[in-house]
């Protein structure tokens, strides 16, 4: 009877083994976290982008101060301030970057797992089919994604340049160059911006389209 018994648990064992390995790789937790994500990097490019604004407009009131003969340490400490919180904002962008290219990662491979356990191949055929597409394009926007995080720190270096030559600018009382590079930081800005909201749009369609289509 013992005999028995053991021989039913163990079947039992085998066959919920057997159900874990054939079943969906977590679709649905994988699917919520990388959505998660999408949400965490668009807060923290809004983020970034109020303070890169921020810190432009202490920018432009402390090139005005300087022309009108407003020459102080205060001024420069509270500039120089507010481009370091633009740093830790691209930072931290980043960083919420790595993770969703992480999480997307995660997910498609999930797709594949699970479409290659199916027994049907004409399926799995297509499915995988419609897997690499979406993969290829959404690396794609990734890749830009990154490149735009990049731009981001450059104009951070940029503006701190900035402010080490108004000091000058205003010793010397000559503000004409100072004002095309404002102009080329300003003019800058927006393009980037819109680089990382393309990227944050294809997140949400490869999640609401592409994804639950393949998930289902």
């Amino acid at each position: 009877m013992f005999k028995k018994s053991f021989c039913i648990v163990l079947i039992s064992l085998l066959f919920v083994s057997c159900w874990k390995n054939k079943s969906p790789e977590d679709l649905i937790r994988l699917k919520d976290k990388f959505k998660s994500q999408v949400s965490t990097f668009e807060k923290k490019k809004s983020n970034a982008n109020k303070n890169v604004n921020k810190g432009l407009e202490s920018l432009n009131a402390l090139k005005s101060a300087l022309e009108d003969t407003k020459n102080e340490d205060k001024e420069f400490a509270k500039v120089y301030g507010d481009w370091e919180k633009v740093n830790k904002r691209v930072e931290n962008l980043n960083k919420e970057y790595e993770d969703l290219k992480t999480k997307a990662s995660n997910l498609f491979g999930a797709m594949e797992k699970q479409t290659n356990s199916l027994s049907d191949e004409a399926s799995k055929k297509t499915l995988l089919s419609a897997i690499n597409k979406a993969k290829t394009k959404y690396n794609a926007t990734l890749k830009n994604t990154s490149k735009a995080i990049g731009k981001l720190r450059i104009l951070h270096g940029d503006a701190v340049e900035v402010v080490k030559a108004l000091e000058v600018a205003a010793a010397l009382n000559s503000f004409d160059n100072i004002n095309d590079q404002m102009k080329s930081i300003e003019g800058r800005v927006e393009g980037i911006m819109q680089e990382l909201n393309v990227a944050v749009v294809e997140s949400k369609k490869l999640y609401e389209k592409k994804i639950t289509e393949l998930g289902e």
